[in-house]
Formats: C-alpha cells, sequence, structure tokens
C-alpha cells in the first residue's frame, strides 16, 4: 500500500480516480484547512487519507443524488480499490450547474 505499482499510480490515487468517476460525486474534499491527504514523494492526494488500517474519504456530493446510496458506493469502491475498510465523509453537498 505505501509504494507506486507499475506505472507509477499509488493506491491514493487509484482511489480518488475511482471515487471521482462515480455518479454523484462532484469532487473530492481536503478538509477546511487542506488537512485530509495522502502524502506522495512530490505531491499529495487531497481527500483522501490512506494508512494501513483503512482509508478515509472526504467528498462533495450532488443535492439531486440520493446521498446515502451515493456514499456508500463510494465507501464500498474505496475499499475494494485499496482491500481496507473504507469511511466516508460527506463534506457538503452542491447543486448540480
Amino acid at each position: 500500500m505505501s509504494g507506486a505499482p507499475a506505472g507509477g499510480v499509488t493506491p491514493a490515487q487509484q482511489v480518488a480516480t475511482a471515487v471521482t468517476d462515480l455518479d454523484g460525486v462532484a469532487e473530492l474534499h481536503g478538509g477546511v484547512l487542506g488537512e485530509v491527504a495522502t502524502y506522495l514523494p512530490g505531491g499529495r492526494v487531497s481527500g483522501v487519507r490512506l494508512d494501513k488500517s483503512g482509508v478515509e474519504v472526504h467528498v462533495v456530493l450532488f443535492l439531486d443524488d440520493d446521498i446515502r446510496a451515493v456514499a456508500a458506493e463510494v465507501q464500498r469502491v474505496a475499499s475494494d480499490v485499496v482491500g481496507v475498510p473504507a469511511t466516508v465523509v460527506v463534506e457538503d453537498v452542491v447543486a448540480r450547474v
């Protein structure tokens, strides 16, 4: 979980991509002060905190979707990607524009 697999994509980046590709997810949210992130050499993945015990994903969801269903899907996808338990924090909801 700590290093990047062949191709250079880290597990935290894989989670970020899989989650933001879901219908109903507007974006990842790094927290009020940007404190929710996985730090990598040369960068960070905002909105995803990953360690050996689990992954925490902070998201902004679309208001017109079923918030609980989307959050459950985020939890399932994130856990499936990295093989550890996932916690989802819905930081905000926004309207589609």
